[in-house]
């Protein structure tokens, strides 16, 4: 019971400073409307069709990045973390993409994709896509020293090696990429959604309201991207502690 209490005391002060600042108009109202009127402002465009909508090809998009994310990023992981010779011959590569901005890549992947979905798509799987590669590698080369030791003195091919010691070793902190990379999915295609262009999105909708001065609706909307957020983290932290049940 305790326990439930102190998750409270973190949105209660939020909340409260929030009223704070709305109330004591340390910020015009207009600009900064106060958690009443958002709330109000939210509970209608839950029930708004175009809003729903934007929430679904939001979804849509980030679920599509995160699986080409992973389903490319994870076999390049695992290759790269099983060879050192062939991790370090990519290491500058890794790190120079890494490195760079996701955002200073978009018009190379409008001119390649054009005005699509595929350009915003490309995008989140780049900044993406690196970051559950590397954490791939780093788990498989971080595996625990003693159970390889187990592994060789038993006779185990390298086949067998990895099959059932490196994969197994490797998960959790595949795990921590790909959930960074799922955050990432989501950021990159509602900035994408606000910049590249399309006619539905939650992005897309958050500079429309905040072009037409519609605050109220353009914070409400902010707070539906980020419930969106929290719940594919809950989804996949449910997930995670199924399959990876023994490294809680």
């Amino acid at each position: 019971m305790n326990k439930n209490w102190h998750t409270l005391i973190g949105p209660s002060v939020l909340i409260f400073i929030w009223l704070f600042v709305s109330w004591s108009n340390i910020i015009d109202n207009f600009l900064l409307p106060g958690p009443i009127e958002t709330t109000l402002s939210l509970f209608d465009l839950i029930w708004s069709k175009e809003v729903a909508t934007d929430f679904w090809m939001t979804s849509l998009r980030t679920i599509i990045s995160f699986t080409i994310t992973s389903l490319v990023g994870i076999p390049l992981g695992l290759a790269l973390g099983s060879s050192e010779k062939l991790y370090q011959s990519f290491e500058f590569i890794i790190d120079f993409l890494r490195s760079m901005p996701a955002t200073a890549v978009f018009p190379l992947f409008i001119l390649i994709f054009g005005v699509t979905d595929a350009s915003k798509i490309a995008v989140a799987v780049f900044a993406s896509i690196l970051i559950v590669i590397f954490n791939t590698a780093y788990g498989i080369m971080n595996a625990s020293k003693l159970r390889i030791l187990i592994a060789k003195i038993m006779g185990t091919n390298k086949l067998q090696m990895f099959r059932s010691v490196l994969f197994w070793e490797s998960l959790p902190q595949t795990f921590v990429g790909l959930r960074v990379a799922l955050n990432y999915c989501l950021i990159l295609i509602v900035v994408a959604e606000m910049f590249i262009g399309t006619n539905v999105g939650l992005g897309r909708r958050i500079i429309d309201f905040q072009i037409t001065y519609n605050i109220e609706a353009m914070y409400a909307t902010i707070l539906i991207t980020g419930l969106l957020g929290y719940l594919l983290n809950m989804v996949f932290a449910t997930l995670q502690n199924r399959l990876i049940h023994w490294n809680k």
